[in-house]
């Protein structure tokens, strides 16, 4: 039994296909507490994510992985959550790696850790998505002074102090980098936590990583800089 209460939150959408085992695969790791948002999907996520196991809330409408993020993140805190786990819904993440990314945060040797893909030997990651993600950490560091390895991991645990600091309002996938600039910005202890990415066929035709919303999180990113 864990002595802080963890939550698990996973924003959903059209995920019927994965939702189910990655639920259950995060209980079969000790961790009941989980949050779906099923954010405006179309198909059956959200039932089968509850027949799994997980609380759901539901987006009437698709907004976006942030602002789905963002609910069930107001949702466990509300729930008193001392620490909150994101998590990815189509089977990338694996759940064995959830107590090594929660482990400094508990401690308190971090108020943030953050997964990379590149910390441990094995790495599997494509080559292209390799260098943009590798590109993506080096402005990272330009922009928020936020020394990474891995610029857009979902993979994170944050403890309740650190995300009342923060100011979330990203709806969509610029969300990720929002976090990194709040990190940065109100000066949150961080660290990095090597952790496991599988490359499935159905997480690489699902992702929205390509190069055109690369191009588009980057664009915001420099207008969210300039804004504030």
């Amino acid at each position: 039994m864990h002595a802080k209460k963890i939550t698990v939150v996973v924003a959903g959408y059209n995920e019927e296909r994965a939702i189910s085992d990655t639920v259950k695969g995060v209980i079969a790791r000790g961790y009941h507490d989980i949050v779906v948002v099923d954010d405006g999907s179309v198909d059956t996520t959200g039932d089968r994510a509850f027949a799994a196991g997980a609380t759901v809330l539901h987006h009437i409408i698709n907004r976006g992985q942030g602002a789905a993020l963002k609910s069930g993140i107001d949702y466990a805190l509300r729930e008193g959550a001392d620490v909150v786990v994101t998590f990815d819904a189509d089977g990338q993440h694996d759940p064995a790696d959830i107590d090594a990314i929660t482990r400094p945060v508990i401690d308190g040797t971090t108020e943030v850790a953050l997964g990379s893909r590149f910390l441990r030997e094995g790495s599997n990651v494509p080559p292209l998505r390799a260098i943009a993600l590798k590109g993506g950490a080096v402005l990272m560091h330009v922009m928020y002074g936020v020394r990474l390895t891995d610029s857009h991991n979902g993979f994170r645990a944050l403890s309740k102090e650190a995300l009342r600091k923060m100011e979330l309002r990203a709806d969509r996938m610029e969300h990720a980098s929002e976090i990194i600039s709040e990190i940065g910005r109100k000066r949150i202890r961080y660290c990095e936590v090597p952790v496991n990415i599988k490359y499935t066929t159905h997480s690489i035709a699902n992702s929205k990583q390509g190069s055109l919303p690369a191009l588009r999180i980057a664009w915001k990113m420099l207008l969210h800089k300039v804004i504030r």
